[in-house]
C-alpha cells in the first residue's frame, strides 16, 4: 500500500447469486481525507461500505484498509477504524458515561485511558449536565454528536460515518460537519455516505455510484466544471437518472491522483 493511502481498491466485487450489487470498483482514499461516498438507495455504497469494515465477505477482487487486507485481516481492520451506522449506534438504556466507559472497553482502552477520554469528550460536547442521563433521553443531535466521538475515542486510522446527519436539524449538521474537519485536520481520515448534496459539496474527493458501479470520482469542483452543472445536486442527478450513465467525451473515472489533500478552513465558516 502506498504510505499516504489509507484505502485501497481494485475490482472489489460482491455479488448475490445472479446480481452484481458491486462491480469491481476501483479507488483510493488518502490520510487525513474527507471522502465521499455517495449513490441513490439500491447504488451499492452501502454493500461497498460492509466489504471495507470488514463485516462482509467480498466476491473477487483486492481491498487494503488501514493497512490490512479485508480478506484475511478483518478482525484487525475492525481494530483500527471507527464506524458510526445509519442508525444510531449507542445504547438507549445506558448513561453517557457508560456507554463512554462500554465502547472505550471494547476498543481495548486501559481504565486510565477510557477515564481520561471521556472526561474530554464529555467537556467537549458540553454533556457535563447530562453526564448520567440515559442516552435514550437525550434529543437526536446530541445522540449522532456523541456517537461520532465515541467512534474516535481509540484514535482510529479510518473513521467510517453512514449517513450520518439524517434526520437532524440544519443547525447540527453545520456542528456535526464542523467535527468532521477536525477529525480531518488531525490526522483522521473520514469515509462518508451521505443523501444531503449540500454536504458532498465539503468533500475533497466525491465518488458517486451508480448501478454498482463508480461513475465519477474527484474533486467536487471538477465534478461540476466535468458535468457542466452548478452543484453537487445536478452532478448527481445527471449520472443516477441515466441507466447506463455516460461521462463527458474523453472523460473516464478520475483518480485524480496529483490531487494533494491539504489541510483547510471549514467551507462552514467559524
Amino acid at each position: 500500500m502506498n504510505n499516504k493511502n489509507v484505502i485501497e481498491v481494485e475490482n472489489l466485487t460482491k455479488t448475490f447469486g445472479d446480481f452484481t450489487a458491486v462491480n469491481a470498483i476501483s479507488f483510493e482514499v488518502r490520510k487525513g481525507e474527507i471522502f465521499g461516498f455517495l449513490g441513490a438507495n439500491g447504488a451499492g455504497k452501502t454493500t461497498a461500505m460492509k466489504m471495507l469494515i470488514g463485516i462482509s465477505n467480498p466476491t473477487s477482487g483486492k481491498a487494503n484498509v488501514a493497512g490490512f487486507d479485508v480478506f484475511t485481516d478483518a478482525d484487525n481492520i475492525k481494530r483500527n477504524i471507527g464506524y458510526m451506522s445509519q442508525k444510531f449506534a449507542l445504547y438507549d438504556d445506558l448513561t453517557v458515561k457508560e456507554n463512554i466507559t462500554f465502547f472505550g472497553g471494547i476498543y481495548g482502552l486501559t481504565r486510565a485511558r477510557i477515564k481520561e477520554k471521556a472526561n474530554a469528550l464529555i467537556s467537549e460536547l458540553g454533556l457535563q449536565e447530562v453526564t448520567n442521563q440515559l442516552v435514550g433521553s437525550l434529543p437526536l443531535g446530541w445522540k449522532q454528536k456523541l456517537a461520532f466521538s465515541v467512534s474516535l475515542i481509540h484514535d482510529p486510522k479510518i473513521v467510517f460515518l453512514d449517513e450520518p446527519t439524517g434526520g437532524v436539524d440544519p443547525i447540527t449538521r453545520r456542528q456535526f460537519w464542523e467535527m468532521i474537519y477536525k477529525a480531518s485536520y488531525q490526522g483522521t481520515t473520514v469515509f462518508v455516505t451521505t443523501h444531503y448534496m449540500d454536504e458532498a459539496e465539503y468533500c475533497d474527493r466525491v465518488s458517486i455510484m451508480v448501478n454498482g458501479k463508480i461513475e465519477a470520482l474527484d474533486t467536487p469542483k471538477k465534478l461540476k466544471e466535468q458535468f457542466k452543472a452548478d452543484n453537487m445536486n445536478d452532478v448527481f442527478l445527471k449520472l443516477a437518472r441515466s441507466p447506463s450513465p455516460t461521462l463527458p467525451k474523453g472523460k473516464g473515472v478520475n483518480t485524480d491522483k496529483d490531487y494533494n489533500h491539504e489541510k483547510k478552513s471549514s467551507p462552514l465558516g467559524s
